[in-house]
C-alpha cells in the first residue's frame, strides 16, 4: 500500500458519518483528496522541502480519534497560567471541560468550527479556504480533505478585547499514533484589537500528527498580536500554514516560538494588500538531540506604503537541525515600502545544524529593503568571565543562550510565555528578580 493511500482509507474511515454534511463541504473534501492524490507528500526534490524529510509522517499508520478524554489535573499541568477566553482540543476533538468561555465581552465571538457549521455553515463557507486552498501544498489539501474541527474568532468592528483568547491543542500519549486536521478562521473587523494564543503543547509520550491550517482575516486598521507557541513532546510532528491577508492600515504581529516536537514545519504567509499594512514576524526556534525544526516565511507587498519587519533567531544543540527561508516579495508598482529581515542562529553542537535562505524579490525601484542572516557559538571568553561572578558552567552558558534570544523575547509582552522560553533554553536559573540584571551582563560581556 502506498503511502498516499493509507491516508486516503482513513478518509474513507468517517465517510459514513459526513454523509450528512453540507454540498459545499463535500465538495471541497473531494478537491483536497484529489490533489493530495495529485501531489502525493514532496521530497527533498521538492524546493520548498528540499531540506525537509517528511518520511516520519507519510510512512506512519496513523489512526482517527473522536476522543477528548484528557484529565484535569494533567490540563492544569501543561496548561499557560493566563486570564485568558480558553478554547481546548485533545488531539484536535474539542473539549468542552478544558474550555472556558464565560467571559466574552460583546462583540467577541469564539468557538469551535463544528458548532459554527452547525449554526450557520454558509457564513463560514466563504471565508473558509479563500486565503489557503487545496493549491498552496500537500498538507494543505489534506487538510480540506480531513478536516472536521478547529476554531472560529470573529471580532466586530471597533471590539477591543482585554484578555487573550487562547487555543490550546494537547496531545495524548496514545496506545497508537493518531492525527488531526485542525482549521482555524480568524475574522478581525476594522479597528479591532487582539490577542490569540495558539498553544501546543502535549503529554511526554505523546508520538501523534497534527496538520494545521489556519486563516486570519485583518479588514482596516484591525490589530491582531497572534502568538504560536509549540512544546510538544520529542515525537509529536507538527505542520502548519497560517495566511494573513492585511487590508488597509492593518497591523499584524507574530511571535512564533517552537521550544519542541520531533519534527515542526511552520509557513507563515503575510498579503499586505492595503497601503499603511505593517507586518512583524518574530520567531525562535530551539532544537535538541535530533529535533527538526522548518521555517518558511513570506511577506508579500501587494500595495504601496507597506511594511515588513522580520527577526528570527534559532538556537540549536546536540543533532538538532533547523531552517529558516524568509521571502520578501516586493510587487510591480509598489512604490515606497519598507521592508529589513535578519536571522542569527546560535550553535550550541558541532553536530548541530542549520540551513538559513533569506530572499528578496523586488519589482520596484522606490524601496528600502534590506536582509541578513549569521551564524555563530557562544563567545567562550564570556562564559569564562560569568563564571569569575561565581557562576556554574551550565547557568553561564544557559544565561549567554537566554541572552542572544533576548532581542525577540524583548518583545513578548506575556510573563507566561517568557517563563516558558526561558526554562527550556536555559534551565533553572537564579530568582527572577536577579535574572535581568545576569542577562544584562551577559550581553554586555558578548559585545565587548
Amino acid at each position: 500500500m502506498s503511502d498516499v493511500q493509507r491516508f486516503l482509507d482513513r478518509l474513507n474511515e468517517r465517510s459514513e458519518a459526513r454523509r450528512g454534511e453540507p454540498t459545499w463541504i463535500a465538495a471541497r473534501r473531494q478537491a483536497g483528496a484529489a490533489r493530495f492524490e495529485a501531489m502525493g507528500f514532496p521530497d527533498r526534490r521538492v524546493e520548498e522541502w528540499k531540506y525537509t524529510d517528511v518520511r516520519a509522517i507519510s510512512r506512519t499508520d496513523f489512526q482517527l480519534t473522536g476522543s477528548a478524554e484528557f484529565s484535569q489535573a494533567s490540563a492544569a499541568a501543561l496548561t499557560l497560567p493566563l486570564d485568558a477566553h480558553r478554547l481546548t482540543f485533545v488531539d484536535g476533538v474539542f473539549s468542552s471541560a478544558l474550555s472556558d468561555l464565560s467571559e466574552l465581552p460583546g462583540g467577541v465571538q469564539v468557538q469551535p468550527l463544528s458548532q459554527a457549521l452547525e449554526e450557520n455553515h454558509e457564513a463560514v463557507g466563504g471565508p473558509l479556504g479563500r486565503l489557503t486552498g487545496v493549491e498552496f501544498s500537500a498538507f494543505s489539501a489534506l487538510n480540506t480533505a480531513f478536516f472536521e474541527e478547529g476554531a472560529l474568532v470573529r471580532l466586530a468592528p471597533g471590539t477591543v478585547v482585554d484578555k487573550p483568547i487562547v487555543l490550546q491543542f494537547l496531545s495524548r500519549a496514545n496506545e497508537a499514533p493518531v492525527m488531526s486536521h485542525p482549521r482555524i478562521l480568524i475574522e478581525a473587523g476594522g479597528r479591532s484589537q487582539a490577542t490569540v494564543i495558539e498553544h501546543h503543547v502535549g503529554e511526554e509520550g505523546a508520538a501523534n500528527f497534527t496538520n494545521l491550517v489556519e486563516e486570519v482575516m485583518l479588514d482596516r486598521g484591525a490589530n491582531l498580536t497572534h502568538y504560536k507557541l509549540v512544546e510538544s513532546p520529542e515525537q509529536d510532528l507538527h505542520v502548519a500554514s497560517i495566511h494573513v491577508e492585511q487590508c488597509r492600515d492593518a497591523q499584524f504581529t507574530s511571535f512564533n516560538i517552537t521550544l519542541g516536537g520531533g519534527l515542526v514545519r511552520n509557513d507563515l504567509v503575510s498579503d499586505l494588500n492595503g497601503q499603511g499594512a505593517e507586518v512583524t514576524f518574530n520567531g525562535l526556534f530551539y532544537g535538541q538531540n535530533r529535533q527538526h525544526v522548518d521555517n518558511h516565511t513570506l511577506a508579500n507587498h501587494n500595495a504601496p506604503h507597506t511594511f515588513s519587519h522580520e527577526n528570527y533567531k534559532g538556537i540549536l544543540d546536540d543533532r538538532a537541525h533547523g531552517v529558516f527561508n524568509g521571502k520578501v516579495i516586493v510587487k510591480r508598482d509598489s512604490q515606497k515600502i519598507e521592508a529589513d529581515q535578519s536571522n542569527a542562529n546560535l550553535l550550541l553542537s558541532d553536530r548541530a545544524q542549520i540551513d538559513t535562505k533569506p530572499e528578496l524579490e523586488i519589482y520596484a525601484d522606490d524601496v528600502k529593503c534590506s536582509h541578513g542572516a549569521t551564524t555563530g557559538q557562544l563567545d567562550e571568553e564570556a562564559v569564562f568571565a560569568l563564571r569569575t561572578r561565581g557562576l556554574d558552567e551550565a547557568t553561564a552558558r544557559g544565561l549567554l543562550t537566554l541572552a542572544f534570544a533576548g532581542e525577540v523575547m524583548d518583545q513578548v509582552n506575556l510573563d507566561a510565555v517568557s517563563e516558558r522560553v526561558e526554562l527550556t533554553v536555559a534551565g533553572k536559573l537564579p530568582e527572577r528578580f536577579h535574572l535581568a540584571g545576569l542577562v544584562e551582563a551577559a550581553v554586555a560581556l558578548n559585545e565587548d
